[in-house]
């Protein structure tokens, strides 16, 4: 069955200001897709462009040259910003920019109900997105109360309810703890295996594109590397001449293969690294 294409961008530049020598790039020349139903990691050092490259996502940014299409609507049109902000929700670095009400269930409500949407469906869309982000037992609790990882899970349940068909994540674990950053992680990753969203991850965290399908890394606002975690994390130099660790686990496999460890190359997870090791 051929896949879906839900963002496409085509020789995307995009420059934040002029200088004296012309125009200041943030994006150069970028083209890839992405389809629906995938989980992309989207990986680089600070200033490589991720978040830049995530705002075009839904059309926060535009491009200064180049086409971007989300679910098949070009961005640089208009008229197309609604539908494309609808299939495609953002979630930020900082859960509490996004919280607006005093309780959980307000707060995920506060989108169904800018839509005009019957009471009925709110209510049933503010249930199932709660549901999906295992914080229904909240409902009632004021937002401030929460921690880091649980007001993180209920910024995404507010855009989980309006339904998207593509979920965002710029940098989302950032600012949590481990036991946050975990918390997180376990939801996008249920949102994508058992509800089909296709999520797009911008991190600085290696470790966290080992679950994902595919990892793209970008260096001075192009993309340097695509493949899978296997694939891009097996290239130790090359990350390391780009300022970028390999996940601790596949260090440390790294480190064990040159001490004579018998270990493929593609482990990446602590379960994989004891299963070799083991059996």
């Amino acid at each position: 069955m051929s896949s879906i294409e839900i963002i496409r961008a085509a020789g995307l530049g995009f420059a934040y200001q002029k200088d004296e020598d012309g125009q200041s790039w943030a994006l150069r020349d970028i083209n890839l897709s992405i389809d629906k139903g995938e989980f992309v990691a989207i990986l680089g050092s600070n200033g490589s462009g991720k978040s830049t490259l995530a705002k075009h996502f839904n059309a926060l940014l535009l491009p200064t040259n180049g086409e971007l299409y989300v679910n098949g609507l070009n961005t640089t049109d208009t008229a197309n910003h609604w539908q494309i902000r609808q299939s495609a929700g953002m979630v930020f670095q900082n859960p509490d920019n996004q919280i607006v009400a005093t309780t959980v269930e307000e707060d995920v409500a506060f989108g169904p109900e800018n839509l005009g949407l019957p009471s009925a469906e709110i209510r049933e869309r503010v249930d199932e997105a709660l549901e999906l982000v295992g914080m229904s037992d909240y409902k009632q609790h004021a937002p401030h109360l929460l921690s880091g990882g649980q007001k993180q899970r209920v910024a995404i349940a507010g855009v989980i309810a309006m339904r998207p068909k593509c979920l965002i994540l710029d940098e989302p674990t950032a600012m949590l703890d481990p036991r946050g950053r975990r918390e997180v992680l376990e939801t996008v990753a249920r949102l994508n295996h058992e509800e089909g969203i296709t999520v797009i991850l911008i991190t600085h965290f290696m470790e966290e594109a080992v679950a994902t399908d595919r990892t793209i890394i970008l260096e001075s606002g192009r993309v340097v590397m695509v493949g899978t975690p296997q694939e891009i994390f097996s290239r130790v130099e090359e990350l390391r001449a780009l300022g970028l660790d390999t996940p601790p686990v596949a260090e440390l496999a790294r480190e064990l293969r040159q001490h004579g460890v018998a270990l493929s190359s593609s482990v990446l997870t602590v379960d994989e690294l004891v299963k070799q090791l083991c059996f």
